[in-house]
């Protein structure tokens, strides 16, 4: 079934006439015009809260995902957690040992 047609409007219009009257016909036309500018309002309404809770909720997922990003690799190039955690090996040294702390001869530096 296509579209309504001019010959299809012609009959309603001439259908609507009959039914309601002319005194009817014009008052029912504000009132369908008022009621159709009603629910375009509100459609435009709905979709604008849809689509901010849809940037609402893109805007937390990215939050998220740069935690997440962080935790896994975060920006100062450490492992995320600290020598001593249960079950966690110790990082490497980030700086090496001076000479002083090297015994040079073989024996262990006094404390």
């Amino acid at each position: 079934m296509g579209p309504i047609g001019i010959p299809e409007l012609i009959f309603l219009f001439v259908l609507a006439l009959l039914i309601f009257g002319p005194r009817k016909l014009p008052e029912l036309g504000r009132s369908l015009g008022k009621a159709m500018t009603e629910f375009r309002r509100a459609s435009a309404d709905l979709r604008m809260t849809v689509e901010e809770e849809i940037r609402e909720l893109e805007r937390e997922t990215s939050k998220i995902a740069e935690s997440a990003k962080e935790v896994i690799a975060p920006p100062d190039g450490g492992y995320g957690y600290t020598a001593g955690e249960p079950g966690e090996p110790a990082p490497a040294a980030a700086v090496p040992p001076t000479a002083e702390e090297k015994p040079t001869d073989g024996q262990a530096k006094p404390a």
